[in-house]
């Protein structure tokens, strides 16, 4: 068995990777998050939009939908699959748009992406300048003070004659601003096995920090993590939806 570094661009792993999200399900239950919150428009922009999936479903609801991400080939695939909409390769904490926007999403916590408090700073201050008046910002997020380190996520999946084992897990020091995904990919058939890791730095955060950073641009609401139920968060689970109203 052979472990390498994984390089950066996850775009060749990143569907097999994801393959087991209920990608519509997410989609519908933001979709009705807005139809209650928002302002009832249709312009709408996935930011992190990876190679699409959510993008897609936005468009079957009848969204005016575009993706915005860092990574150029997930932004290819995502052409490939959404060849109506538009795609840009931007920085999620400074981006600009052309016109104003009624839902921007950021799923699967990629608001942490957004890798120290002034980048994810400048990523709030994007999406309020972004949206048209009662528009919506929705994410998900995890508060790094309830992040258990043994904790990860696994599923397997095939293609062709390899099977893969993807994993995933938060691990935070216990202080400041940094946190990171752990990552890995184990890649089996008939010859060998081969594994490889991968560690992305984040921002860490706690939701307390989080409200005080978004209630000067937006009317906040948060949800328990459930794409099922709409349901007010408990005050004590680390996974929430934060849907966002612009002032």
């Amino acid at each position: 068995m052979s472990v390498n570094a994984l390089y950066t661009d996850l775009s060749g792993y990143y569907d097999l990777m994801c393959a087991d999200i209920d990608y519509h399900a997410q989609s519908n239950a933001i979709r009705r998050l807005h139809q209650l919150f928002g302002n009832e428009g249709s312009r709408h922009l996935d930011l992190a939009c990876g190679t699409g999936p959510h993008v897609r479903h936005f468009m079957d609801f009848g969204y005016a939908s575009r993706g915005l991400d860092i990574n150029q080939p997930m932004l290819d695939m995502a052409a490939s699959r959404c060849p109506e909409a538009q795609f840009t390769l931007q920085d999620m904490s400074a981006f600009e748009v052309s016109e104003p926007l009624d839902l921007i999403t950021c799923f699967l916590y990629s608001i942490h992406y957004n890798d120290g408090i002034e980048k994810l700073k400048a990523c709030i201050a994007s999406a309020h300048r972004a949206l048209t008046t009662g528009g919506v910002f929705y994410f998900n997020g995890v508060d790094k003070q309830q992040i258990d380190n043994d904790l990860f996520v696994k599923h397997t999946a095939k293609r062709a004659d390899d099977t893969f084992t993807f994993r995933s897990g938060w691990h935070y020091s216990g202080q400041g601003e940094k946190q990171s995904l752990r990552l890995s990919i184990e890649k089996t058939n008939a010859a060998a096995t081969q594994v490889w890791n991968d560690e992305h730095t984040m921002v860490a955060v706690s939701f307390a920090q989080l409200v005080t950073l978004l209630e000067p641009y937006f009317e906040v609401h948060i949800f328990e993590h459930n794409y099922d139920k709409i349901i007010p968060w408990d005050t004590t689970s680390g996974n929430a939806i934060f849907v966002c109203v612009k002032k």
